[in-house]
C-alpha cells in the first residue's frame, strides 16, 4: 500500500535527514510536501488527501497539538519526530500512532511506518462493514459489589465499560449503568480473557458488542447500543487486529 504523506517540522536539517530515511527505506511512503510551520502544514493537510503526517511538536507560532486540533475531520495517523521525550504520553493517548525521538533510528522509523501502514490497510477493509470478531464469544459470569452483596453478570451481557476516577461504569442492555467501586484496570484484567478490548484510557469494549468502525481523529467504534466511542490512536491496532 502506497501512502500519501508530508512532513511538519521546523528545522530544515531535520527535514532533509528524516526525506532521506524514508526514500531509501521506506519505499511505501509518497511525500506530497513539507512544511516548516502549522499555518503552512495546515494548508498541506486542507490541500492533500493523506494517509499519514510526520509532525514535530515544538514549532514556531505554535506546536503539533494545536496544529492537529485545527484538523476537524481527521483521517490520517500521525508520527510525531521530536527530540523531547517529555510529550511522548500525551502524543501517543491522544494523537500519534507512533513517537520517533532524534536523532531517528531507522530500525525504529521503519517499525512506525509498517505500524501505520497495518492500520491503514485494515480500516479502508472494515470501514463501512458490519464487523465480525477473529475470536468467539466466550461464556462466562463475573461477580460485581454492591451495599447488600453481590450481583452476578453474565459478560456477554456487557457491552463497554467506562472509567469514574477510581470507580467505573458499566453499560449493559439495561438503560441503568451500574457504577462500581473499583478502576477500570481492575476490569481490564477481569474481563481480557472474554474479548473485552481496552480502547481508550476510559474506555473498556466488549469485540463482540461493536458492530461499526469509523474513521476519524484517532477513530471510533459503534456499539450495539448506538454509542459511538472514540479510540486512542495508540489503542487502534491492537483493537483492528482482532476483526476479520
Amino acid at each position: 500500500m502506497k501512502m500519501k504523506a508530508i512532513i511538519v517540522e521546523d528545522e530544515e536539517v531535520s527535514r532533509k535527514i528524516l526525506k532521506k530515511y524514508l526514500a531509501k527505506y521506506c519505499p511505501n511512503v509518497e511525500l506530497l510536501g513539507e512544511a516548516s510551520n502549522i499555518t503552512d502544514g495546515l494548508e498541506l493537510i486542507q490541500k492533500h488527501e493523506l494517509d499519514l503526517v510526520f509532525l514535530d511538536v515544538e514549532m514556531p507560532f505554535g506546536n503539533g497539538f494545536d496544529l492537529l486540533e485545527k484538523v476537524e475531520n481527521r483521517t490520517f495517523e500521525t508520527i510525531f519526530v521530536t527530540a523531547y521525550d517529555h510529550y511522548a504520553i500525551e502524543a501517543l493517548n491522544n494523537h500519534a500512532s507512533y513517537y520517533l525521538l532524534k536523532p531517528i533510528s531507522i530500525d525504529e522509523l521503519i517499525k512506525a511506518i509498517n505500524i501505520v501502514a497495518e492500520i491503514k490497510e485494515k480500516e479502508n477493509e472494515l470501514q463501512n462493514t458490519v464487523l465480525s470478531p477473529s475470536g468467539n464469544s466466550i461464556e462466562g459470569k463475573i461477580t460485581i459489589p454492591q451495599q447488600d452483596g453481590f450481583e452476578i453478570l453474565d459478560v456477554n451481557d456487557i457491552i463497554f465499560c467506562k472509567a469514574d476516577d477510581n470507580y467505573t461504569e458499566i453499560y449493559t442492555s439495561s438503560p441503568k449503568k451500574k457504577l462500581v467501586s473499583k478502576t477500570l484496570k481492575y476490569f481490564e484484567d477481569m474481563l481480557e480473557k472474554y474479548g473485552f478490548v481496552r480502547i481508550h484510557k476510559s474506555y473498556l469494549v466488549n469485540l463482540n458488542k461493536i458492530v461499526k468502525y469509523k474513521k476519524g481523529k484517532g477513530g471510533s467504534v459503534m456499539v450495539s447500543n448506538g454509542k459511538e466511542i472514540l479510540v486512542s490512536a495508540s489503542k487502534k491496532a491492537n483493537l483492528l487486529s482482532h476483526f476479520k
